[in-house]
């Protein structure tokens, strides 16, 4: 624990405008990000008598060894920093709202030559039209289903339209008349783009002039007696009307809004969005937060607009925003979101009439949702804590280990040896922390070794980020400038101590965990010990009978099949174990996919795919002159030298086998990769590598 007085910057050095300050612990991570309309009088808060600060502060000015600040010309550009900082840096004591899903959307890829209607998560993507957020896929499906009939756009993927494009037969959509089927030229590029065009106006809200459109048409067909034409027609209007019902109008005067009310109390805070647009509500997202730091009501619509908006752009910030309490100060969140959107915004408190209403409906949501996310918490955490105190108790350590790494080594035989790191802090997984190796040390299949060689690698690391060099020690693996994954990494100097950015094994684990029985465990016991490291905790798992090895213990530690503990270092091994495996698996295809051409220094991906595609397969390239070589664009003369020679030292495929008849098919061209790839027969006397056991 730090003293705050260690690192209290000197009187008159902080200045007194606008900025955004970072708090550093002894990792020189970044534990908070926080702004200031004056920089001097808000980090003076923070370097009062402990016994004033809110424990959360208090915990937070403790756990820091350093403080810097980075000086802005006005609060926006503070709040945008403020923003940008939080998201890379991910803060351990920062607000931070966690959703428990992604919410789907209704898109509309207007991008596309023949724009498609799908439910789409993740991130917004340029040129496609979004309405939501919605609760569930299920209702997004529900109202596309209706709309489909009155506007029947494209709703399939790229494959099966260019399937229906190539036989001249469309989907069944398009036989019952749910698709206009621009596969098969039924509509031209210019009616599709237009039906979703209207789809898109309808979805926006603007239906009463459609629906009197079409009104007008059935009394029109039904006055000409095209009485089949105006029954369809009465069957679009009720399926639009059916589908407007599915979002009730709520304000009167078709509003375009969000309502964002907080539910809080001292330890956690319960954020509800209600998306109006046209008078009905389009959408609904929550989100929970852990209450880390002192915090107002006002403070947290800040960073939930933050969250909200921080994003987006254009139509997709409304008009108007709607708050329980303001921030304080409320101009340049107000400026921000103006700038944002492009147009002036209006961020108020609602006093009277539907909006208020409508307010308090959005604040009965968020109580809820706090309630709910309690009640599932409550039990969660006693679970957790009882876990790490669980598995101190029987591995003998001082505390609960807050930080436990797993190892897994992982290979097919002997091949592709590979392993992997997993961390779990407070008992949750951190997979951004999570790490894959690459056995470089021998060949062959060896568990002790590769075990050896991982936590060497790992913890050697550890040591030459413990002396902040700012480099890679070269330690006798080879592991200077060269990722866990065996992948070339970044130079020192682009990860200084300057930049934020956490180094890679900067912050060592309580406990380590791995795989395995006896063997294993002596071998990372061993590794620690010839680097000198004498703090940090070892067990093994071993999967047979879950018994929990120790150093130098002839017994294993056996705890009860009902413990937490138990449970919790299973789900830690069995999770190293899936990310090795996966891993394992990659590399496999990678070198079911490698081929002649891959050896061939300075060819990239690109050329190599040139030549491909000139040649027609690695055989024609394989009898080419270098004259011939050099047709290809992009492929000079000395190039082509290369390519001709390497072709000419690697070995041709064997003839290929067809595995049904035996017969051997001369005629089959080499596609350019090794033997024994998916969907390619087996060369003659050529072993099948696709079929082993994996551990």
């Amino acid at each position: 624990m730090a003293d705050p007085s260690s690192y209290r910057p000197r009187a008159g050095e902080i200045p007194d405008s606008p900025g955004v300050y970072r708090f550093r612990d002894e990792h020189r991570r970044v534990i908070y990000v926080g702004k200031a309309k004056s920089l001097r009088q808000r980090l003076a808060n923070y370097f009062q008598d402990l016994a004033n600060l809110h424990p959360r502060t208090r915990s937070m000015v403790t756990t820091a060894a350093s403080v810097e600040w980075t000086v802005v010309s006005t609060e926006v550009e503070a709040l945008q920093l403020e923003y940008s900082w939080i998201k890379e840096y991910d803060p351990r004591f920062n607000v931070k709202y966690r959703d428990d899903k992604s919410y789907p959307y209704l898109a509309v890829t207007m991008n596309e030559e023949f724009p498609r209607v799908q439910v789409m998560r993740g991130h917004k993507k340029k040129g496609v039209k979004y309405f939501g957020p919605y609760a569930h896929a299920w209702a997004i499906r529900d109202t596309v289903d209706l709309l489909l009939r009155v506007f029947p756009v494209r709703t399939c993927s790229a494959g099966v339209f260019k399937n229906a494009a190539r036989t001249g037969r469309p989907c069944l959509l398009g036989y019952i008349g749910k698709c206009s089927a621009p596969c098969v030229e039924r509509i031209s590029v210019e009616d599709h783009r237009g039906l979703a065009e209207e789809f898109c106006d309808f979805m926006a809200g603007r239906t009463g002039t459609y629906l009197r459109r079409l009104e007008k048409r059935m009394a029109q067909a039904a006055e000409e007696m095209e009485y089949e034409r105006a029954a369809r027609l009465r069957d679009d209007i009720e399926a639009l009307k059916k589908a407007m019902e599915k979002n009730a109008v709520v304000l009167a005067d078709a509003t375009d809004a969000d309502l964002v009310a907080v539910a809080e109390d001292e330890l956690e805070a319960a954020v509800q969005i209600f998306h109006v647009r046209g008078g009905r509500v389009r959408g609904q997202r929550g989100w929970v937060t852990d209450k880390v730091e002192e915090i107002t009501t006002g403070a947290l619509v800040e960073h939930a607009l933050q969250q909200l908006y921080g994003e987006e752009s254009g139509d997709t910030v409304p008009r108007e925003v709607l708050v329980p309490a303001l921030p304080d100060p409320v101009e340049p969140v107000q400026q921000w979101l103006t700038e944002r959107r492009g147009s002036g915004v209006s961020l108020r408190i609602p006093q009277r009439g539907d909006k208020k209403a409508l307010m308090e409906t959005v604040q009965r949501n968020a109580q809820q949702a706090l309630a709910l996310h309690k009640t599932k918490r409550a039990s969660d955490l006693t679970t957790r804590s009882r876990a790490l105190e669980e598995i101190a108790d029987a591995l003998d350590l001082d505390s609960a280990p807050l930080r436990i790494e797993c190892y897994d080594v992982s290979h097919l035989q002997g091949d592709d040896v590979v392993a992997s790191m997993v961390v779990f802090e407070d008992g949750l997984a951190r997979k951004s922390e999570y790490r894959r190796f690459q056995i470089k040390g021998f060949s062959g299949q060896d568990d002790v070794r590769s075990m050896h060689e991982v936590v060497t690698r790992r913890f050697r690391r550890y040591l030459a980020e413990k002396e902040r060099t700012g480099e890679w020690t070269d330690g006798e693996d080879g592991d200077k400038g060269t990722a866990p994954d065996g992948l070339a990494e970044p130079p020192a100097s682009t990860l200084t101590e300057d930049d934020g950015r956490p180094k890679r094994f900067a912050y060592p684990p309580q406990l380590v965990v791995v795989d395995g029985g006896a063997p294993q465990v002596a071998a990372a016991r061993r590794a620690l010990d010839e680097l000198g490291i004498d703090d940090i905790a070892v067990c093994g798992l071993a999967k047979r009978l879950e018994e929990v090895w120790l150093p130098g213990d002839d017994d294993p530690v056996v705890l009860p099949r009902t413990s937490e503990g138990l449970y919790l270092l299973q789900r830690i091994r069995d999770e190293a174990h899936r990310f090795a495996i996966t891993y394992q698996r990659t590399k496999r295809a990678q070198r079911f996919r490698s081929g002649p051409l891959d050896d061939v220094p300075g060819l990239g991906e690109t050329r190599k795919q040139a030549l491909i595609k000139h040649f027609g397969s690695v055989r024609k390239l394989r009898a080419a002159t270098i004259e011939q070589i050099c047709e290809v664009p992009g492929i000079g003369r000395k190039t082509a030298e290369t390519v001709a020679a390497a072709l000419a030292a690697a070995a041709p495929a064997a003839p290929a086998v067809n595995t049904a008849t035996g017969e051997i098919m001369e005629d089959v061209e080499e596609p350019g990769r090794t033997a024994g790839s998916p969907g390619e027969p087996v060369p003659a006397g050529a072993p099948d590598r696709r079929r082993g056991q994996e551990t």
